[in-house]
């Protein structure tokens, strides 16, 4: 019997193709907590490890940042998260230590890009 080789056909890959099927990344968008007299250290710890999940220490630094520079980036995340967790920070209610507290502290969202 001949040797006989079998050749198997490459398949043609094309590069315009491939980039238009690569998802593009989503905008990023920082959830910035902002300064005021009305609430607690404690207060901001509470509502950074209940709404962030974050462990007592990083909430502790996030409420020296919002005292000493007036704001501070609790997170950076997609459009549509970081709107969702602004407003559980303006719905998160008063501080139960400080007296004069009305209400929850402020929150807005900025693209990264800013």
């Amino acid at each position: 019997m001949a040797d006989q080789q079998t050749m198997v056909a490459e398949p043609q890959v094309d590069i315009k193709k491939q980039q238009k099927n690569t998802p593009k990344k989503q905008p990023r968008f920082h959830v910035i907590l902002w300064d005021d007299s009305d609430h607690s250290y404690d207060y901001v710890v509470l509502m950074m490890k209940q709404i962030f999940r974050h462990p007592i220490e990083s909430g502790f630094q996030i409420a020296k940042e919002v005292d000493a520079s007036g704001r501070a980036i609790c997170l950076t995340t997609s459009l549509e998260h970081a709107e969702l967790k602004r407003d559980q920070i303006r719905s998160f209610g008063k501080d139960d230590l400080i007296a004069r507290c009305k209400g929850s502290m402020s929150a807005t969202i900025e693209s990264v890009n800013e």
